[in-house]
């Protein structure tokens, strides 16, 4: 984490008032929650529609905090007391931020995309964590105070960090980008999220590639290949960083010759490599997002034996195709951090694509951010299930009854269940499912639907 005197803070953030007397006081990491804050903080007041952090500035300096930001228009700072004034506490804090990442010698990677982007993270870590020290966003840490906060937090000796970017709108990876400056920078792919503040697709492409507008010079850009709306505009950019593409089609640099899965991992061979890898994780779309963070290790040399090591041991962050035990032996895919027709599509596929389960369930929520379209989004995700592999369909929610009136086009009545009462669907999930049974669990973050994976778990 950043260790500093406040008199090198006061300077990296361009203080407004004179803090002599408090110049030789050592700030050890940064806390924006003065209930979390360990002893030698720096405190950061961020004032919210709820409250205003500096209402707790004075507690936080009696509990420890070394220091603390007020900002300028704010009356009756502390008198007497370690307060570096500046024009906004929560520029102060990106400013911060970026001035600490530009004084340590590290590799960053900087990723950002509509669906995959925490596991490409993930799996990019465990790679180069086989020969460097790594520091990586932790969780969904991705946005315009997590990113800052992650680069605080970091330590001096780090030598590869990997961060997480992302966003709502436009304007906000750019930002990001800037303030990280990665050596390489990786988009996982343009799926449907965030139309309802983007209204497009291409808009959304416009929006991920702003993750160059910080590319160190003579920095890489690995992408997804198979997306024509990123082609044709890094195309129209070739001269202005290097780049590399994964996908599915043998025009990508990197892409997988076989792939197989069991219950618990998926193995794959790729173009130009005879070696087989291994990640514990499912999905083949997770294998793409492994293509991705094999180029980022290939690029900072890591050879193939440690690939081979590092993904076999990589850890996901949770509620990502993350498989778990029923309370009676149900096997449960809990992917309910996040949901989009893209990443609801591939996880359908996985399921209809596993064997050896007495049934296949399916517990399906709504797709949040679609925009004008989300009702079409979620007739066309029931009319994509197959009824040959799926035994029973599970929906939630008022977008999710779309998704059970799209299966209903090809799956009896009976088959397919619709509920807005989460507990009356947990309590009809219990009475079909049983021991041997393959269930998905799965909706966008605002529908909780963890909640019914943890109902599950419990006898």
């Amino acid at each position: 984490m950043i260790k500093r005197t406040l008199k090198k803070i006061h300077e990296m953030v361009n203080g407004l008032n004179n803090i002599s007397g408090f110049e030789t006081i050592e700030v050890k990491g940064v806390s924006i929650n003065s209930r979390t804050l360990t002893e030698g903080n720096l405190f950061v007041p961020l004032t919210g529609e709820q409250t205003d952090g500096h209402k707790y500035v004075q507690g936080a300096l009696e509990n420890g905090a070394a220091a603390a930001f007020w900002k300028k228009d704010v009356p009756n700072p502390p008198e007497h007391q370690p307060v570096i004034i500046v024009e906004d506490p929560e520029q102060a804090l990106q400013r911060l931020a970026k001035a600490y990442r530009d004084q340590l010698d590290v590799k960053v990677v900087g990723v950002t995309g509509s669906n995959g982007k925490t596991t490409t993270k993930d799996m990019i870590a465990a790679l180069l964590a086989t020969k460097y020290k790594v520091h990586k966003t932790s969780g969904n840490y991705n946005n315009h105070l997590g990113l800052p906060l992650t680069l605080l937090s970091m330590p001096e000796d780090t030598e590869a960090a990997v961060l997480e970017m992302g966003m709502s709108s436009r304007g906000e990876i750019e930002f990001l980008s800037k303030m990280a400056r990665p050596d390489i920078a990786v988009i996982t792919n343009i799926g449907e999220s965030h139309l309802l503040d983007l209204g497009s697709r291409e808009e959304i492409a416009n929006a991920k590639l702003e993750i160059v507008d910080g590319l160190a010079k003579g920095g890489l850009l690995i992408y997804h290949g198979d997306e024509p709306l990123l082609i044709e505009r890094i195309a129209k950019r070739k001269d202005a960083f290097r780049s590399l593409c994964f996908g599915r089609n043998d025009e990508n640099d990197i892409y997988p010759l076989e792939i197989s899965q069991d219950q618990n991992s998926t193995s794959f061979t790729v173009s130009g490599r005879e070696e087989k890898y291994v990640i514990p994780v499912l999905g083949r779309h997770n294998v793409l997002n492994a293509l991705a963070a094999m180029l980022v290790a290939r690029e900072l040399g890591v050879d193939e034996e440690h690939m081979q090591s590092g993904l076999s041991t990589i850890s996901i962050t949770n509620m990502r195709m993350e498989m778990v035990a029923g309370a009676h032996g149900e096997k449960i895919i809990n992917d309910a951090y996040n949901a989009s027709p893209t990443s609801m599509k591939a996880a359908i596929e996985l399921i209809e694509g596993m064997s050896g389960f007495s049934k296949k369930i399916l517990v399906l929520g709504d797709m949040l951010e679609l925009g004008p379209h989300e009702k079409n989004f979620h007739l066309k995700i029931g009319e994509h299930i197959s009824p040959e592999e799926i035994d029973w369909i599970f929906t939630y929610g008022a977008l999710g009854k779309y998704i059970a009136e799209g299966a209903a086009s090809s799956f009896s009545s009976e088959r397919v269940l619709s509920f807005m009462d989460k507990q009356e669907l947990i309590s009809s999930l219990k009475k079909h499912a049983g021991a041997n049974d393959l269930i998905l669990v799965k909706a966008s973050r605002g529908m909780k639907l963890e909640e019914v994976v943890k109902a599950l778990q419990e006898a």
